[in-house]
């Protein structure tokens, strides 16, 4: 299989970058290539642009190259280098530190299940990408670890909270990378970066072999690629429900990866330029997601402007409840272990004050701001009667500055302010449960950049309708390719 047709062509496997993950399994699997030519290629990236970008903070490439010799299982990607998001996913005998100095030495005992079946696609897994702390940030400024930089221009941030991991693809460290998005954290960092990222309906990827859902079901696992096909042949690979699921997504009878070449029927599309919370947007993120809406208007699709109809404000008030509620119980059960008398201490100030306000919380409120998710989730399926899909900006800023979004030195309530500002739009597929993907099909034309910058517009559906999100970002895809497009990594400024 030959790599996508807008890809540079030289030649041989010199042009490691010039192959998205299916390509580069494709030459495995034919003996172009083996796994560990793959592995040093990647290495040889990482080792060039890591210390400027700080992409990755846990490496163990020693396991990857244990995990080739060792014989790889026959997969959709043997041989291809992976990374995990530092959140969330646990390998055996890594760490999981979450971003944060309270968890910076827990080791894991097991792989979950999502990580096992990475492996089972034979996928290389070779590091773990930087996060902010916890995953509550649209950057990735972590206290404990230090700030990745965005490779389009490396005084910006590669958004968050997968942000490591989309810095890393953007690079060309790997392919594809893994994500997870609680309120965009994997389609904001891809929007920034020039990157298709994925948020799959609710339980299509499991959390298990423990946990079931996270921060009320909101938090959904996934990828960010260069191309449509690697992400929807991921999911293909590691969708599907887990032993003891409560509840499962819906299950459709055809792979994701065959949608992904099929036209979709002409699609009813609705589109909201004006964020729901009447919140500032760039003119940039408005001007590209308008191009996407004619581009739309030219691939026979009808696009109408629209009101998605419900609260964001009852939203972003619930999600503030949900999120601290969760995390409090985490760092209590942390600081018993560690025989800690105030845990706290150890947070940065925000998740600290976040946490706290969490504590003081009836057990009454938690269950309103649950309700508010529910209510969000009804009007969004009364939405999906009249529209088969909801386009809008990805975000309401370009990429920030370093410092912009960041935590320190800002009281819980301007940091939670500015977060919502960042990203008003994408949430509601969070609290829905709905998919919802950003594709890159614009630049800036404005900001300080000495480059046009990458902007994401923004697609949802209906739950569980997955495989038409596909075919549309397919069809886009064709009609405007990107993989070509990519980061000049040039070190702009003193980076310290």
């Amino acid at each position: 299989m030959s790599p996508p047709e807008d890809a540079p062509r030289h030649g041989g496997f010199a042009d490691y970058e010039s192959y998205d993950a299916t390509g580069l399994a494709h030459l495995v699997r034919t003996g172009e290539v083996s796994a560990g030519d793959l592995l040093d290629a990647a290495i040889a990236r990482i080792e060039a642009h890591e210390p400027q970008l700080h992409a990755l903070v846990h490496r163990f490439e020693e396991k990857g190259r244990q995990a080739i010799e060792d014989g790889l299982p026959a997969g959709p990607f043997t041989g291809v280098p992976f990374l995990l998001k530092n959140t969330g996913f646990e390998m055996a005998g890594t760490i999981l530190s979450t971003g944060s100095r309270l968890f910076r030495d827990v080791v894991s005992v097991r792989d979950s299940t999502l990580v096992a079946r990475y492996k089972a696609a034979g996928l290389v897994i070779i590091a773990k990408t930087n996060t902010p702390e916890f995953a509550l940030s649209f950057t990735t400024e972590p206290e404990a670890f230090g700030p990745s930089r965005n490779p389009w221009d490396t005084r910006l941030s590669p958004g968050g909270s997968s942000g490591g991991s989309t810095a890393a693809v953007a690079a060309g460290y790997v392919p594809m990378a893994n994500t997870s998005d609680g309120a965009g954290s994997t389609r904001l960092p891809a929007s920034h970066c020039g990157l298709f990222g994925f948020k799959p309906s609710r339980m299509v990827n499991p959390l298990g072999p423990v946990a079931v859902e996270a921060i009320a079901g909101m938090s959904t696992p996934h990828a960010a690629s260069w191309t449509v096909r690697d992400n929807a042949a991921l999911l293909d690979a590691s969708g599907g429900p887990d032993i003891g699921d409560p509840y499962l997504a819906p299950i459709g009878t055809e792979s994701y990866l065959s949608q992904v070449a099929r036209e979709p029927r002409p699609l009813r599309i609705g589109f909201t330029p004006v964020s729901p919370l009447g919140t500032p947007v760039d003119p940039d993120c408005v001007r590209v997601a308008q191009e996407a809406a004619t581009l739309c208007e030219e691939l026979g699709h009808t696009v109408e402007i629209c009101d998605a109809g419900y609260d964001a404000h009852a939203l972003k008030a619930a999600w503030r409840i949900i999120v601290g509620a969760n995390v409090a119980p985490a760092v209590a059960m942390r600081g018993q272990a560690l025989g800690l008398a105030d845990p706290l201490r150890y947070l940065e100030g925000v998740n600290a004050e976040w946490v706290e306000e969490a504590r003081g919380l009836p057990a009454t409120a938690y269950v309103g701001a649950v309700n508010v998710l529910h209510q969000t989730a009804r009007a969004l399926g009364r939405f999906f009667q009249s529209y088969d899909v909801l386009l809008s900006p990805t975000a309401g800023e370009l990429p920030p500055p370093l410092g912009t979004l960041a935590s320190a030195g800002k009281s819980l309530d301007l940091f939670y302010d500015a977060f919502w500002t960042h990203a008003p739009f994408t949430c509601v597929f969070n609290a829905s449960g709905c998919p919802a993907m950003s594709v890159p099909l614009g630049t800036s034309a404005t900001g300080d950049s000495s480059a046009p910058l990458p902007v994401g517009a923004h697609f949802g559906a209906g739950f569980g309708k997955d495989g038409l999100l596909f075919q549309l970002a397919g069809q886009l895809e064709r009609a405007r390719p990107w993989f070509g497009r990519r980061p000049s990594l040039v070190r702009r400024g003193d980076h310290g």
